[in-house]
């Protein structure tokens, strides 16, 4: 299926830039008004940035600031991702069925992608491809030139429920959550009735086999592999509490095994996107219901909570970017923010 020129813009692959958004005029959106206006801290370093054990001091960037660097209207965002050859960041707004595009140079925010199929999470492959999970009930690849590959929205026959995140392992196996979340309502999706259990699945673009890797996760969410790929981390969001859970990645990193526990959320809280950094470091988008806890809680390798970055609203998913990849990218309610941090993202970044 091809989407209209008129609505994206992609630069992948080394490949430059080519324009196929809608005239500037139309396209670049202006800011909310409705949202509470965000003070930047006045001073560094930022007293948002909160070292829990002094083994997070070396990750913090004491001369930067946590910023707020683009709203627009939006509902809920998720799913961010950076085009390092493009130098821009691009996110879902799932209940505006868009995606959106915030250009580092310029600082515009415009429509990427409209409609989208309800995107969720995004992530690039090795060849600069952008691959989507959406909410309408597939995983999804845009080409180079624009247009977009269906890559799997059943199994066994049956459709999934609403694919959420997703992970390109580096021997291009895609890895992709499929919790109901889409579908109980019509606010993120469409309404519909769960047709397969809510597993997490493994596609080889080769051979285009769909493989279940977990069955055991009773909502898996964000997930994300260690550095090295011999881990894999699943938030489950229906554990009471919310969990993270931890597999061993086997089988020429085929199958997952030796579930357990790596984290355990404290009383109302609850983590969404996850992604690990070159130390092997959980960075979570995390939330909690009582007000004043939203933040980024960065996990250590033994799964203790070693820095918070706070937030005005609810983080629901993140990603390392810039031109050094260590701008931290986070998603949240309603809002873009960002921070330079001491540290980079594990896994590709394109």
């Amino acid at each position: 299926m091809s989407v209209s020129r008129r609505n994206m813009m992609l630069a992948v692959g080394g490949l430059a830039a080519t324009a196929m958004t809608r005239p500037a005029a139309a396209a670049v959106l202006s800011e909310d008004l409705t949202i509470e206006p965000f003070q930047q801290s006045a001073r560094y370093p930022d007293p948002r940035v909160q070292a829990l054990d002094p083994e997070f001091n070396k990750y913090i960037v004491y001369f930067a600031a946590v910023e707020r660097i683009a709203t627009g209207h939006t509902r809920y965002i998720e799913g961010p991702v950076w085009f390092g050859d493009g130098r821009y960041l691009v996110w879902s707004d799932i209940p505006n069925n868009r995606m959106l595009k915030w250009d580092e140079e310029s600082g515009a925010v415009s429509i990427f992608r409209q409609p989208s199929n309800y995107a969720n999470g995004n992530i690039r492959d090795r060849q600069g491809r952008l691959i989507t999970c959406e909410h309408g009930r597939r995983v999804t690849r845009t080409e180079h030139d624009g247009t977009i590959t269906v890559l799997a929205d059943k199994f066994e026959g049956k459709p999934f429920n609403s694919p959420n995140d997703v992970v390109v392992k580096s021997d291009d196996s895609i890895w992709f959550t499929d919790p109901p979340f889409g579908i109980l309502g019509t606010y993120a999706g469409n309404a519909a009735k769960p047709e397969l259990p809510y597993n997490v699945y493994r596609l080889d673009p080769a051979t285009k086999a769909l493989t279940v890797v977990a069955t055991d996760v009773a909502a898996p969410n964000g997930l994300a592999f260690s550095p090295d790929e011999k881990l894999l981390y699943i938030v489950d969001s229906f554990a009471k509490p919310v969990t993270i859970r931890l597999y061993d990645v086997t089988d020429n990193g085929t199958k997952l095994a030796n579930p357990r526990i790596f984290f355990t959320s404290g009383e109302g809280g609850a983590p969404d996107g996850i992604r690990c950094d070159v130390d092997g470091n959980v960075w979570a988008a995390y939330g909690e219901v009582k007000q004043g806890m939203d933040c980024m809680l960065v996990i250590s390798p033994k799964g203790k909570s070693i820095g918070k970055i706070s937030l005005p609203e609810r983080p629901s998913n993140l990603c390392f970017g810039g031109p050094k990849k260590d701008r931290l990218f986070m998603t949240a309610g309603r809002a873009v923010y960002s921070l330079y941090v001491n540290t980079t993202g594990a896994g590709l970044y394109v």
